[in-house]
């Protein structure tokens, strides 16, 4: 049976290692809140704000986070897995390392967001916003990027193989060391203007 909540203010609240399953929060406000090592399954948050939410090792399996804003969130060692979060933005939050396997990061906001290291794998980012995001070092694996922005982004020594890189500019990232298959070397050199024969 779903449980909805809608229009509540959690502040302050404990929920280390809380298990929320079959959940849904509707444009509820989450405000240091402590979700360290909390496990969601099949919970949904549409329209929800965190503020300096402790995510911490908490691991998150079939959910969804729709359209939410986080702020200052620390999301260290923080797992997705098959999580939809279309439309939500992140500012300030601490992001690694976080794991993303499957799952559906469409229009989500990540402008300058410090990812070095992260795990993207099998992720849908269609026009994910990830303007001068640091993925240095990121495992970026069998992820959907077509018509994501990537101006100024850092690929350096990424793993970016089985991507869509159909939206990036070879000259406008840093990509010194960064991994690709034969498959997307032809992309980024027709990027380039170069024919290939």
């Amino acid at each position: 049976m779903l449980r909805t909540t809608e229009d509540a203010t959690f502040r302050d609240d404990d929920w280390y290692a809380e298990e929320l399953v079959d959940r849904h929060f509707v444009r509820c406000s989450f405000q240091r809140v402590d979700l360290t090592e909390a496990v969601s399954r099949g919970t949904s948050f549409t329209e929800c704000s965190f503020g300096n939410v402790a995510f911490n090792a908490s691991r998150h399996v079939d959910s969804a986070f729709t359209r939410c804003a986080f702020r200052r969130c620390n999301l260290f060692e923080a797992e997705f897995v098959g999580c939809k979060l279309v439309g939500s933005t992140f500012a300030e939050c601490d992001l690694r390392p976080l794991r993303v396997t499957g799952g559906d990061w469409s229009f989500v906001a990540l402008a300058g967001a410090d990812l070095r290291g992260v795990t993207l794998t099998d992720v849908r980012m269609r026009e994910t916003d990830l303007t001068g995001a640091d993925l240095t070092g990121a495992t970026v694996t069998g992820v959907d990027l077509s018509g994501a922005q990537l101006h100024a982004a850092r690929l350096t020594r990424a793993d970016l193989r089985g991507s869509d890189l159909t939206a990036v500019d070879p000259t406008t990232v840093q990509r010194a060391g960064a991994v690709i298959d034969a498959e997307q070397a032809i992309v980024l050199a027709q990027a380039l203007g170069f024919e290939i024969r």
